[in-house]
């Protein structure tokens, strides 16, 4: 999407899986171009305005699919959850894209990725289900750490407890490694530094010598559902971790608590529910200092590196949860075409609510709200004192307010009635959608989107 005022023309054709093949194969390409008209912040009261051109690839991939197995090369989106009326054009209903480490923010890396659909494990009697992921991918914009390499590794365990009740929890690691750093060098990439960076052991550059090679990070996910009669119902505890202070979950309660109820029928006016509770404030204590007795191990600091000074952001974006908003977002500087160091604000509470369905069981829309109380970081608070180093709760802090909003939805020209059988406008799709955002962090905005999309 344009940063400012402007237009998207998006292109895409693929294939699907043939379900009634054992062997399957498909690909997908998108791709896209925008004309970006916004304004820029500058020295004192200058303002700065730009207009410019951007293109790009945001899909192009080939896969392959034998039984529980597939395997994803070039670009492709990962999959993501909560989707309203049942359509993935609208986009999830949640604000991560109910992952809180790829939410669907930030644009497509190039790599593979090795897929397990669950399976079952002998002698539980289906009880117990596994299922994962392994890929590397590499970044190819502008950051601090050139050409710096990802590593995606996921394991879950799934428990199908009744035929209604499901218990899932897991794993989803991922670690930024390899790379030209400005004063270090490049990280030379052999199959010894990538056991040393997949066991997380530790590097030669300045921190992984203390810490562990490149920048490790991830989530730890803990699901039930439940399948009623015409409904279903989601309920997820979504943790961030940096360190391992986080892994061993010494960063509770933060995460993101999601509660989720659909009916099977989607062609009602509300068939879905969302609400979600983001806290990211604790991250395992206000103080680290791992050489004090015992070991202080906080300040875990969500989507921030000392030596991969960019954090979990491409292309300017953070790509786990966007309520972690990049570094320049208050002072109005933030591009994505410039360099981008991380985020400015890990510190937040939120509450998020959203709902879809079908006006009039044939026009698909979202509404989606979220009001949050944003901190900045512990050692650069947006605003007032910080608990930073001081005792919890001895410190009353202060955040900034911020609501934003959207409605977006569909109206497929051949659910209209004007439109007669076997007309070409049947093919077409109306798209729109309204947006505001009021508060202290962004600045106060309203805007509006028309389009029209035309599936073959």
């Amino acid at each position: 999407m344009p940063e400012g005022s402007g237009g998207l023309a998006l292109l895409q054709a693929g294939t699907q899986y043939d379900l009634s093949k054992e062997f399957q194969w498909k690909w997908g390409v998108s791709l896209a171009g925008n004309v970006d008209t916004r304004s820029l912040a500058g020295a004192g009261n200058d303002v700065a305005h730009t207009a410019d051109f951007s293109a790009m690839v945001d899909e192009l991939y080939g896969s392959v699919r034998w039984k529980a197995l597939s395997l994803d090369l070039g670009m492709k989106r990962f999959d993501r959850d909560f989707y309203g009326a049942g359509l993935q054009t609208l986009g999830s209903m949640s604000a991560t894209g109910g992952n809180v480490i790829w939410s669907g923010n930030a644009r497509t890396m190039p790599g593979y990725l090795l897929t397990l659909d669950p399976v079952p494990v002998p002698l539980t009697r289906k009880i117990l289900w596994f299922h994962g992921a392994f890929g590397d991918f590499k970044t190819l914009d502008n950051r601090y750490v050139k050409g710096a390499l990802v590593h995606r590794t996921k394991l879950f365990a799934l428990f199908k407890i009744t035929p209604r009740l499901d218990f899932q929890m897991g794993v989803d690691h991922v670690a930024v490694w390899g790379g030209t750093h400005p004063t270090h060098g490049t990280m030379p990439v052999t199959l010894r530094n990538y056991v040393r960076m997949f066991l997380g052991q530790s590097g030669e550059w300045s921190n992984d010598v203390r810490n562990t090679i490149g920048n490790q990070l991830g989530r730890e996910v803990f699901r039930l559902d439940w399948r009623g009669n015409g409904w279903k119902l989601a309920l997820q505890h979504d943790i961030p971790y940096e360190d391992r202070s986080g892994i061993l979950m010494e960063n509770f309660p933060d995460g993101i608590n999601t509660l989720w109820f659909g009916f099977d029928d989607k062609d009602r006016w509300v068939s879905d529910i969302l609400y979600e509770y983001h806290y990211t404030m604790w991250q395992s204590g206000t103080v680290h200092d791992k050489y004090s007795t015992p070991p202080q191990r906080g300040v875990d600091n969500y989507f921030i590196n000392g030596d991969y000074r960019s954090g979990w952001t491409y292309y300017g974006r953070t790509v786990g949860d966007p309520l972690l908003v990049p570094t320049g977002t208050r002072a109005g500087t933030w591009t994505g075409k410039n360099l981008v160091l991380g985020v400015e604000n890990n510190r937040l509470k939120a509450h998020h609510f959203s709902l879809a369905g079908k006006a009039f069981r044939k026009f698909p829309y979202k509404l989606m709200l979220t009001y949050s109380q944003n901190y900045g970081r512990y050692a650069n608070p947006y605003t007032g004192e910080s608990q930073f180093k001081k005792p919890w709760g001895t410190v009353k802090e202060t955040p900034l307010h911020q609501v934003s909003a959207a409605f977006v939805g569909e109206i497929p020209l051949r659910a209209a009635r004007f439109v007669a059988a076997g007309s070409a406008l049947r093919h077409f799709t109306v798209t729109y959608g309204l947006f505001a955002d009021r508060g202290q962090l962004l600045s106060d905005s309203f805007g509006g989107m028309l389009g029209l999309r035309w599936d073959l």
